[in-house]
Formats: C-alpha cells, structure tokens, sequence
C-alpha cells in the first residue's frame, strides 16, 4: 500500500463532539481526515508504522469540529451587498461597511439622492428594507413622491417583499387584473407596488428579485467563504439552490466550492418551485439525477418548499389572533391544501424534505403534509426539516417529534428582533418566545442552529447562535426572554457541530471529531466549556481547517 504521512496537531484543547472520547490534547490527520484524537503517546500504534510530523502551530489554540451553518443563501447574499443599501443598521458591504439608515426620512433622502446620482433613464435599485423597524411597508403612491419618474425596485432585508414605484410597474407586465398571489393592492382594487413571495416577484421582473441586482459570480461565492472562515464555519448549505438559473448557478458553484482552495463544503438545496417549472412531474427525478455531480466538497442534498413569508418582513402565517392589527401574512407559492401531493414525489424517492415555516400557523400547515406522507407511505429516518421555526407552541415540538421530523433553527432573532416584534407585527408573548429551543429538546427533536445569512439582519456567526440559544437576552443585554426555551452550553454546541450535519445528512463525514470524518476544525482561542456562558460568542476565531489544511481568518 502506499505510504501516508501523519500530521498531529497538539492544541490546549482538542473537543471532539464525540461523547465517548469527548476531549484529547491533539488529533491526528491522514489522508485529509481524522485518523485519531488523544495523546501522542495513545497515538504510537499509529506513529510506530506511519511516517509523521508534528505541527504545533495550534498548540495554544482550542480546536473543535468545524461549525455548520446548514441554512444560508451564499450567491444571492453577494449580489445583494453589491447593490445601494437602506437597511437601519451598518452592513457589510464591498468596500467596506454600508452605513445604516434607522429612520424612515433617512430612507427617503438615501433614494433621493441615489435617484441624484444615476444616469437618466437608468433603473433604481436598493435592498435592505426593514418595515419593523423603519416605519412599516413602503407602497407605490410614497415611493412616487420621492422618486417620480426612474423606475424604483426595493428588496426589503428578508427578500420576501419587493416594493415598486409607478413607473416601475409599467415596465412589468402586472396590471389591476392579474390575479397571481402575492400582488398588494390599495382598498379600492388599485395595484399598490408590493409584491409578497416569490409567485408574485416572479410576475413582476421574471423570475425572482434576485434578477434585479448583479451576479457576483463565483467570486461573490469566494468572498462569502471568507467570511466564513472568519466564523469558524467549513460546511454550510444553500437552501434556495436553482432560483433564478440552475445551471448557472451549478456552473458557478463548482468552480469555487471545488477548488481545494476553497475552505468551504457546501450543500446545495433545491427550490422545488424551479424544478416544478422546468420539470413537471419529473422534478424528483431530475434531482436525483443531479446527485450524479456531487463531491467531497459540493453536494446535492435535498429539496426546499416554503409554507409562508419571513419573520423580519411581517409576512409569516400565524394562528389567532394574527398580527397586532389582526391581519396576518401570506401563504408561500404552493397552496397548503397542494403540498403534500407537490412533496410525495420527492418523499418516494428518498429526497430530504426541507420546508420553510416561520409561523405556527405554516408549521401545522407543514407537518399536516408531513403526516399526509405517513399516511400514504411510512417512513423512518426520513429526516423532514423544518426550517427556520421561529413562532412556535410547545405542542407542535411533541407533534414534530411523533412525525419523526428535525428543525433547522433561527434563533438569532431572539436577541436582534423580538424587542422589535414585540411592537410590530406579533406582541410580546409570541415574540418573546421565539425559537423554543428548550421545547424541542424537551421533547427529543434533533435540531440545528442557523443563521439565514445575509438575509435578514443576523451575522453569520455560530458561536452567537449558541450564545443565543443558551442565555436568550434581548436587546437590552440584560432581560431574559422566555427562559424555559434556554439550552444548555453542550446540546448548543451541538446544533452547530454534529447536529447540525445530521439536518444535512452529513452525519458520517463531519460533525464531530472522530476516525474517518474529515478534519474540518474550527480553530477558537478559548474553551467554549470553559468561559461563562454570557461569553461565548466573544471567544476570538483564529480560522479553520478544511481536509486538515489550515486558513486563518
């Protein structure tokens, strides 16, 4: 056989995630995976028939499992930050920070002179919008007031809405008779300039409003895995794979996730809508053919329907009594009644099911499909994911479980918006308990921490979540909110380690630190165990390892 040569890594600390042999004072790599974690002592079965070196560059760093953040949006996150910003707090932009605009007259002068500055004739187009916090919904007939004749597209933050002004709307095809969901209108019928959720987006500029900004390209992609690496993060997944252009977005994506520069895996999940579009009745089918393409490194996981709208954007679904001034948002483009018959193909199949479902009203929505597929054919390990979970009750975690289904977790929002929410859009007791963690472990549900990132107003950080997750303070840094939905520091860590790659059936190949799975570290200058819990997402990242090679933030 041919000879491998052994690298171990000495650290203050190597925590494994594994429960058997929770912590060692080094790992050995082989091959770019875990070949074993102990001592260098504990090692010489090894050592004393391999060749090896000893790299002590992390001997005084903390070493755990790369994080995983299973639920971003990579490729539309980088053409967003390309384009102007009118968000309500500093964002991250290309060069350098976007300053916010926390008012709504701030915003009104921002496209003022945005609409200064571009050429005649020249659309206007923004991102960043947060009605909760900058004065509600922008409508056409305000918008005509700022900026009368350019044509003006706004994406809010969580691109669920899309705003447009007059002369925008001439350039669509949309008129006071289409009847396609999602389109807004005033009281006496007239179109209002929102469009709500991707069957809506779609009628008014083709295909989604991810087409209204640039493609950064597999550029974009590597600048987003940088910030990764910044975030201790080697895997993630992309959960709306195949919205505008799939091919494209395949060809863009294998160029940047399969060079083993890139220090990042990513899953790609696809939206069932474009397939439905271009496949019909062969949807599954072709997805299971694109399983064909995978890699170490790049991989067709499973496929995304969407139940309702965002938590950010006040479009989600919930239960009585509705939003504070009783209305309620919207479904998503497959009507409820319709899911599970859309879902059946991909559950005969064997393709995950990933659904997202923001409000308790779209989670029963959700796990009414769920049990409908149990009825027709049941299933075990089938590993249904609801995705993002935010306003939930403690019996949907037991039903989630009797289903035998997982949750992906938004739980960012606890501490960046239920202070917000609170006033705008769902009062205090659905806001303040957000994310039940605590419910779901309570009741055996596997779950996974995300941040969604960049789509709503939350870093992509895993340690915050867990910071989150374990102390659930508000804004104010001081009140705790709904304290029975805490978790503890290890199942926190968990959710964005071993956890977090059993939601995308990863669980053989990352995830925790043990023979055979990749070295995928995420390199900490302190103990996550030891530190006290109110400390743990102001631990400093020195970077990661992808395969056992080392990138520093």
């Amino acid at each position: 056989m041919t000879a491998k040569k052994i690298t171990i890594f000495p650290a203050k600390r190597v925590l494994t995630l594994d429960p058997g042999r929770p912590s060692a004072p080094a790992v050995a790599v082989m091959d770019g995976r875990v070949l074993s974690t102990g001592s260098i002592e504990s090692m010489k079965p090894w050592l004393d028939r391999h060749e090896y070196e000893v790299d002590d560059s992390l001997r005084d760093k903390v070493i755990m499992p790369g994080f995983i953040d299973p639920h971003t949006h990579f490729a539309m996150s980088s053409g967003y930050l390309g384009v102007p910003y009118l968000g309500p707090i500093d964002s991250p932009g290309p060069c350098g920070t976007n300053p916010g605009h926390p008012t709504r007259e701030s915003v009104m002068a921002e496209l003022r002179a945005l609409d200064a500055r571009l050429p005649a004739g020249k659309t206007l187009v923004a991102w960043g919008f947060d009605p909760a916090i900058q004065g509600g919904h922008l409508h056409r007939d305000e918008l005509d007031g700022v900026v009368g004749e350019r044509p003006v597209f706004i994406i809010s933050l969580a691109p669920h809405y899309l705003y447009a002004n007059s002369a925008a709307l001439s350039t669509t095809d949309v008129t006071d008779d289409s009847a396609v969901h999602g389109i807004g209108r005033y009281p006496d019928g007239r179109l209002n300039g929102q469009f709500i959720e991707f069957a809506a987006h779609k009628a008014a500029v083709g295909r989604s409003a991810a087409d209204l900004v640039a493609d950064t390209g597999e550029q974009g992609l590597r600048d987003m895995a940088a910030l990764a690496v910044r975030s201790g993060v080697t895997t993630t997944a992309e959960l709306l794979f195949g919205l505008t252009d799939p091919e494209h977005e395949w060809r863009i994506h294998d160029a940047a996730f399969n060079d083993p520069a890139t220090p990042v895996r990513m899953a790609l999940v696809s939206y069932e809508m474009t397939l439905h579009d271009n496949h019909g009745d062969k949807a599954a089918q072709h997805l299971a053919e694109l399983h064909e393409r995978n890699s170490e490194t790049l991989f067709f996981h499973g496929v995304k329907f969407l139940a309702d709208g965002s938590f950010p954007a006040m479009s989600l679904r919930v239960r009585f009594p509705g939003y504070l001034d009783l209305s309620n948002g919207v479904r998503n483009d497959v009507p409820w009644e319709q899911l599970h018959e859309r879902m059946l193909p991909f559950w005969q199949a064997g393709i995950p099911i990933h659904c997202h479902a923001n409000g308790d009203e779209s989670i029963d929505a959700a796990l009414d499909a769920l049990s409908k597929l149990q009825d027709i054919r049941p299933r075990f390990d089938h590993r249904f994911t609801l995705e993002h979970y935010c306003i939930s009750t403690p019996d949907q975690a037991r039903r989630v479980k009797a289903l035998g289904a997982q949750a992906s977790v938004n739980c960012y929002f606890v501490h960046y918006r239920s202070h917000v929410h609170s006033h705008e859009g769902y009062g205090p007791d659905r806001s303040e308990a957000v994310g039940r963690l605590g419910s779901l472990e309570r009741e055996g549900v596997t779950f996974a921490l995300h941040s969604d990132f960049a789509l709503v107003a939350v870093p992509m950080h895993p340690l915050t979540a867990a910071w989150v997750a374990v102390n659930r303070l508000g804004a104010d840094g001081e009140t705790v909110l709904a304290p029975g939905e805490r978790i503890g520091v290890d199942r926190a860590l968990r959710a964005i380690t071993v956890d977090a790659a059993h939601i995308l059936g990863m669980e053989r190949t990352v995830g925790s630190l043990e023979p055979g799975k990749f070295a995928d570290f995420a390199i900490l200058e302190e103990d996550p165990y030891e530190v006290h819990p109110t400390e743990l997402r102001d631990i400093p990242i020195w970077g990661t390892a992808r395969s056992g090679v080392l990138h520093q933030a």
